[in-house]
C-alpha cells in the first residue's frame, strides 16, 4: 500500500507534537489522580500487586505491544519494532516531567471535582495525540500503534470498535489485580470517560484538529 500524503516536515511536526501532547495528557491524568486510560489503570494496579515500579511496567505491557504489532502486520519490520522502543523511552521521560510540573503547582491538592475535569481534559490532550501520531504514522507509541493496525486492517477504519477491542487485555488486567489484591486503583470517573469516549474524541480529532495532516501508510507495509 503506498498511500503518502503529506510531506516529511508535516508529519515529523504530528509526531513530535502527538508525542508531547500524549505526555501531557498522562501528566495531567496522573497528577490529578482522578483516574486515567485503562492501560495506564492496568500498569497502576499490576505495579501495587508485584511490588514493581509503574515505568517498568508501562515498559513490559509495551514490549508486548511492539511484539503484537509484529504479529498483526504479518512481517518482520525493524524500523517498526526500533521505533516504536524509542517512543517509549521520551514517551516516559515527559510523563514523568509533566507530572513532577503539575504536582508542583499543586494539582493533587485541589478539590476532587476539579481534579476530575482535570483528568478527563487529560484523557482529551491524550486523545488528539493519538490521532495526531496515528495519521504521521512514523513511529508511536506501540498500543496506539496496536489500535491503528486494529482499525485499518481489520475493522475497516473504525476507530471506536478498534478502541474497545484494544482495551480488553487492560480490563482483564485490573480484574485480575483486583481479586487478588482486593482493591482496585487508578480506576475512577476519568477512566469511565476515556472508556466510553477514546475512539469518539480520536475520530473527532482527526476531523477538528490539524486536519490538513492525513493519514499517511509507508510504501513497503504490507497489508
Amino acid at each position: 500500500m503506498n498511500i503518502i500524503k503529506n510531506s516529511i516536515q508535516m508529519r515529523m511536526f504530528g509526531l513530535v507534537s502527538g508525542l508531547l501532547l500524549n505526555a501531557f495528557g498522562n501528566g495531567l491524568c496522573i497528577s490529578g489522580n482522578a483516574g486515567s486510560g485503562l492501560w495506564t489503570a492496568s500498569a497502576v494496579n499490576l505495579s501495587k500487586l508485584t511490588n514493581t515500579s509503574v515505568g517498568v511496567i508501562l515498559f513490559a505491557l509495551g514490549t508486548i505491544n511492539v511484539l503484537t504489532n509484529q504479529f498483526l502486520i504479518r512481517h518482520w519490520d525493524v524500523q517498526r519494532f526500533i521505533g516504536e522502543f524509542c517512543f517509549i523511552f521520551f514517551f516516559s521521560y515527559f510523563v514523568n516531567t509533566f507530572a513532577h510540573f503539575f504536582n508542583y503547582l499543586g494539582v493533587p491538592n485541589l478539590p476532587f471535582l476539579a481534579r476530575c475535569l482535570i483528568s478527563c481534559s487529560g484523557v482529551i490532550f491524550f486523545c488528539t495525540a493519538i490521532s495526531l501520531y496515528q495519521r504521521a504514522n512514523i513511529i508511536m507509541h506501540p498500543n496506539d500503534d496496536t489500535t491503528n493496525l486494529l482499525r485499518f486492517l481489520y475493522l475497516k477504519g473504525n476507530s471506536t470498535a478498534a478502541q474497545l477491542l484494544d482495551f480488553v487485555i487492560p480490563i482483564i488486567i485490573i480484574i485480575f489485580c483486583a481479586i487478588l489484591s482486593h482493591r482496585l486503583l487508578a480506576v475512577n470517573i476519568a477512566t469511565l470517560f476515556s472508556f466510553l469516549f477514546n475512539g469518539l474524541i480520536i475520530a473527532e480529532a482527526d476531523r477538528l484538529v490539524f486536519p490538513q495532516l492525513k493519514h499517511n501508510f509507508k510504501n513497503d507495509e504490507k497489508y
